[in-house]
């Protein structure tokens, strides 16, 4: 039986502001989008800032010198914050998943930004639990990190759906034993949901 529903925040509960954002100060550098994005994304798991074990201005210097790349750290950051745009559509889902009994979780790969990106439009309020590898210091890289939150919420793997929109976190989550859901769109949620028994 499903107890609990986790979601991951960035292209699931709101526009993925990290990739988009990344791409806008390439394009501003004359840089590839891809590249750039790849070279970012190591950087951020290369300096540990992901997983709360360096600062922010660390993460932008180690990427200055890597790329080139122009701007203040707060210019960098702001490109990146503005477009975490949060989908009104997912929040009544979540609203109704806790109203029908179910434990509600989000488990994001985030830094000290997502109580940034909080303060300014609050939706914590919409969970039972929030984990954010910035502040449990561990990433959805490390497949252990699914078992840690299923036992931080006294729930087996295979009571929790988990739904991220990268495919590799799927992967590891399913190989945990937890009910996975790729998440492409807000329509086809609804119906994989349906699938674990969960009408929204």
């Amino acid at each position: 039986m499903i107890r609990a529903v986790i979601f991951d925040f960035g292209g699931v509960l709101a526009e993925e502001g990290f990739r988009e954002g990344l791409r806008v100060i390439a394009v501003k550098n004359g840089l590839d989008p891809e590249g750039f994005f790849k070279t970012a994304e190591e950087t951020i798991h290369e300096t540990g800032y992901l997983t709360g074990m360096t600062n922010e201005k660390n993460y932008w210097t180690s990427l200055r010198e890597k790329t080139g790349i122009k701007g203040s750290d707060e210019e960098l950051r702001e490109e990146i914050l503005k477009r975490f745009v949060l989908r009104a559509e997912m929040l009544e889902y979540i609203k109704k998943i806790k109203a029908d009994g179910l434990i509600t979780a989000m488990l994001s790969d985030q830094t000290d930004w997502l109580d940034e990106i909080n303060g300014k439009t609050p939706f914590y309020h919409y969970f039972d639990f929030i984990f954010n590898s910035f502040k449990i210091k561990k990433g959805k890289r490390d497949p252990s990190v699914f078992r840690d939150v299923c036992s931080s919420m006294g729930i087996k793997p295979d009571e929790a759906v988990f739904v991220d929109d990268n495919a590799g976190h799927i992967k590891r989550a399913s190989g945990e034993g937890l009910n996975a859901i790729l998440f492409t769109n807000s329509d086809d949620f609804a119906k994989e949901m349906k699938k674990c028994a969960i009408v929204l």
